[in-house]
């Protein structure tokens, strides 16, 4: 069995909503390119799926008209009617437009998740990593932010119709993920789990604490909102409590991971002010408890993060290096920083619109603290603590 298996198609890097939008593919070409820089992806640990996931695949969670509805927005000048009827699925906002390729590009980023999954619940592979996926804002009906296709869930289901695993869903996007979370929330095999930022001031406004799933689901849906402003004590205090709390009751078969990295201070689109410093633990620890829980069995996906150049990189980087154990992230748990590969530093420098940072983590020291530091530690740590009172 191999350790850990690194799953890309290029063809995911077609899934673009134009140049100024936000959520661009130049994050994953930046990340691969440190990846390598740093000696840390070889291609044989690379894999691809051999082909788009099919109608039957998608429908695990999507219904037939809104995937014939994006099939019909993919075409080159789509018709009229079609046109006309894309706003019945989501797919005429400025944030998730429909555009030339669309089924075909979100289609392959969910067959890059069902691959991973496969690879894991086979045996091929203890973990999985598939960067271009964490598409968790997906309905079954529509899209919207930014997602067209769940891969996330849709992965999940075919885990559960193939292999009948009780599936731990962890979200640290700093937006609720709302699509995973509404896909499952009859379900009782599937716990789902998201910190974020508190739905009260950040899209998609839900994922309060009392969001709990509902009939034989109730009790397997878990969401820890964070106040604006969060930093990382606190984030990082709430999410090893409660994850650690509920892996240790929901017994998972296999811990699926969403790693949006958005909750960095750098990010444009939240209010959170962490550093690169979560996002160097929170994947150690899913890392703990899939080896604690799971012997091993770990999926992991990208997801959302906005400042393309200082963050996106090193923050998914972070999770392939705790993935395969690397020695830059044994450094990095001893809390020595480690400088980035010169190479990628002078390679993109010149097209970063911001200073790249030099080393893995971030330089804290001239960070001003946030004057109600203490009010918010307080509040989160009561989030928290309701979150998982039932448990």
């Amino acid at each position: 069995m191999t350790n850990a298996i690194f799953v890309h198609h290029s063809d995911s890097t077609r899934y673009q909503f134009g140049e100024q939008h936000p959520f661009s593919p130049v994050r994953i070409t930046l990340t691969l390119d440190l990846l390598q820089a740093a000696g840390a992806l070889r291609s044989d640990q690379i894999t691809s799926p051999s082909a788009t996931a099919d109608e039957e695949q998608l429908a695990l969670v999507h219904r037939a008209d809104y995937i014939n509805a994006v099939q019909r927005l993919s075409l080159d000048n789509p018709a009229q009617e079609a046109a006309a009827a894309a706003g019945k699925y989501g797919l005429d906002t400025e944030d998730t437009p429909f555009f030339p390729g669309m089924h075909e590009a979100a289609a392959t980023i969910a067959a890059g998740s069902i691959h991973a999954a496969e690879l894991v619940m086979s045996g091929a592979a203890t973990h999985a990593y598939h960067m271009a996926g964490g598409l968790h804002h997906a309905f079954p009906d529509r899209g919207a932010g930014f997602c067209v296709y769940n891969d996330a869930a849709v992965a999940i289901q075919y885990m559960r119709k193939t292999y009948g695993a009780r599936v731990l869903y962890i979200d640290t996007d700093v937006h609720h993920g709302d699509g995973v979370q509404w896909s499952f929330y009859h379900d009782p095999d599937v716990c789902t789990y998201s910190i974020h930022e508190t739905g009260k001031f950040l899209f998609p406004g839900t994922g309060f604490v009392h969001e709990k799933g509902a009939d034989a689901g109730y009790g397997a849906c878990f969401n820890i909102p964070m106040e604006p402003y969060t930093e990382d004590d606190s984030w990082l205090e709430c999410f090893r409590s409660t994850i650690t709390k509920i892996a240790e009751v929901f017994k998972p078969d296999i811990i699926v991971s969403q790693h949006g990295c958005d909750a960095h201070a750098y990010d444009p689109l939240s209010h959170i002010h962490c550093s690169m410093r979560i996002y160097q633990e929170m994947p150690a620890i899913i890392h703990e408890l899939a080896h604690k829980h799971t012997n091993g069995r770990w999926v992991a996906l990208g997801g959302g993060g906005y400042d393309w150049w200082r963050v996106v990189p090193r923050a998914w980087s972070l999770v392939w290096l705790t993935m395969t154990d690397h020695p830059i992230a044994q450094q990095l748990l001893h809390r020595e920083d480690v400088p980035l590969p010169q190479s990628w530093l002078d390679k993109w420098a010149p097209a970063s619109p911001e200073p790249l940072p030099e080393s893995w983590l971030d330089d804290m020291s001239h960070v001003l603290p946030i004057p109600r530091r203490a009010e918010i530690e307080v509040k989160n740590r009561l989030t928290a603590a309701i979150a998982v009172q039932d448990l």
